[in-house]
């Protein structure tokens, strides 16, 4: 009797297999979480929204999932690539307003001086 069950399931796995029906794997995830869980709603609901996701997308849920999460960090790569490029301007921004700032408050500090050396000098009515 097992020698004949084990047959029978034998040439029923290799028919799944050999003949390449591929929705076998769509019957292998519910089975599973019926015979893991005991619950058979749990599973026929499992069972109807993926079948539900292929018709809608013609993609199984998992890589639907997966181009999903792909099509995300390509987004997030290209925010953050933007994020570094004006970052970067901002930087190049900054650092030439230092330099403008600093050569005004440098002109001012040499026109500061000259006069003081003007004053101290008593130059202030002599001119070039």
């Amino acid at each position: 009797m097992k020698f004949r069950l084990f047959r029978i399931l034998t040439i029923i796995l290799s028919f799944f297999f050999l003949t390449g029906f591929v929705p076998i794997l769509s019957f292998i995830g519910p089975g599973v979480t019926a015979l893991t869980s005991g619950n058979v709603y749990k599973a026929s609901a499992q069972y109807i929204i993926n079948q539900r996701i292929e018709k809608e997308t013609g993609k199984n849920s998992l890589t639907l999932i997966k181009d999903t999460l792909i099509e995300e960090t390509d987004k997030k790569i290209k925010k953050n690539s933007l994020d570094e490029d004006l970052r970067k301007l901002v930087e190049t921004r900054i650092k030439t307003t230092r330099q403008k700032l600093d050569n005004q408050n440098l002109q001012k500090l040499i026109q500061k001086r000259i006069e003081v050396t003007r004053s101290i000098l008593d130059l202030n009515k002599i001119t070039q």
